[in-house]
């Protein structure tokens, strides 16, 4: 007994030291109260699963081509004050970890302030992503078994609202856009089917193109007879007169043909409507409408597609939550890790004692 207490004067670190080790040991050994430990894993799924492609459990599994952005999103919900107040409303969680049944260094103080008991549940709780395979890892700390599992169950639900809510806030913000093309392109595809009719109105004719192939038609025609009885003529006149009578009538023919042949003609590139417009320009304007009409009834069945797609995407769930591991219900606690925290606490406490005491002999041979 004299021999310690000669060495404890000599070495008054080390003294400390171990008397921190002894009083470490009755409290990691007797007095640290136990937790038990609720595990979950968890990836986030999209429900959007376009035509053609398959889920791939490998691929998700392995993190090839997954992205870790929701993961990531819900995590720090899970984290957040936001989830502490919702956990505190559903499972009165402050209460148990304040209990005073647990011993005085592991539990939260009663009066502890809403940042402390946030950063008390951030210690308590893991809730950390594996980059190499893009799973979610809860691990919730709890004084008994129950409370554990049930924090860790509360947590999935409330993410897997959470994610779908945010999806569907995103949802209805696009609806709500859409609602609104679909209304500006329906009046668009009116004021051009309307300036359409007017046109048609204006000009007298349904279709100006219509007419057109009509009067190019009927100048074919008459093109056709014409060369004919051109034909006819010059064959007349290698046996008969051009006195003759029937050279003179053919003739009269053909020149009748010629003169309705450029009426018809002119028709194209004069004054053929109501407007007293060349037709030729009333075609390229009809068209103009028309195309205009045509595209913006386009964009207006597409602007409807859209909007039916957006409200099935604002109803429907859209991010699923596949839990890989239920919530455990543990059947041992496996913090505090008494043995662990004890021989690091030694180390730590041995280590600065030796540092100290050199640091200390340093000196005095300088003193010397």
């Amino acid at each position: 007994m004299t021999g310690a207490v000669s060495a404890a004067r000599r070495h008054p670190l080390l003294a400390l030291g171990v008397l921190a080790v002894l009083l470490a040991a009755i409290y990691w050994s007797l007095i640290a109260s136990d937790r038990y430990v609720s595990e979950t894993h968890l990836i986030v799924d999209s429900t959007d699963i376009q035509s053609g492609a398959s889920f791939d459990i490998a691929s998700a599994l392995t993190g090839s081509g997954y992205s870790t952005t929701d993961l990531r999103l819900l995590r720090d919900h899970l984290r957040s004050v936001d989830m502490l107040q919702k956990l505190e409303e559903l499972l009165q969680i402050k209460e148990h970890y304040s209990a005073s049944e647990h011993d005085f260094f592991s539990r939260l103080a009663k009066d502890a302030s809403q940042e402390q008991f946030h950063a008390y549940y951030l210690r308590r709780n893991s809730i950390e992503i594996d980059d190499q395979v893009g799973v979610l890892r809860i691990r919730v700390q709890a004084y008994d078994t129950e409370t554990a599992q049930a924090i860790a169950k509360a947590l999935l639900q409330e993410g897997e609202a959470f994610m779908n809510q945010m999806g569907h806030d995103i949802a209805r913000t696009q609806v709500e856009f859409l609602d609104r093309q679909v209304a500006q392109s329906n009046q668009r595809a009116q004021e051009t089917r309307n300036a359409l009719l007017q046109y048609q109105n204006d000009t007298g004719m349904i279709s100006p193109q219509a007419q057109a192939e009509s009067l190019a038609a009927i100048g074919a025609r008459l093109e056709s007879e014409l060369v004919s009885l051109r034909a006819q003529r010059s064959v007349m006149l290698g046996y008969l007169s051009p006195e003759a009578a029937d050279v003179k009538q053919l003739e009269l023919q053909i020149a009748a043909l010629e003169k309705q042949l450029k009426t018809e003609r002119a028709k194209l590139t004069s004054g053929a409507t109501k407007k007293n417009e060349a037709l030729n320009r009333a075609v390229e304007e009809y068209q103009r409408l028309e195309l205009e009409a045509q595209f913006a009834m386009q964009v207006y069945q597409s602007s409807l597609q859209a909007l039916e797609r957006g409200r099935i995407e604002a109803l429907r769930i859209l991010k699923k939550i596949t839990v890989l591991q239920q919530p455990t219900l543990a059947q041992e606690p496996l913090e505090p890790r008494r043995l662990y925290n004890l021989l690091v606490f030694a180390l730590l406490v041995f280590a600065i004692a030796i540092i100290t005491n050199l640091l200390a002999a340093i000196v005095r041979d300088h003193k010397d």
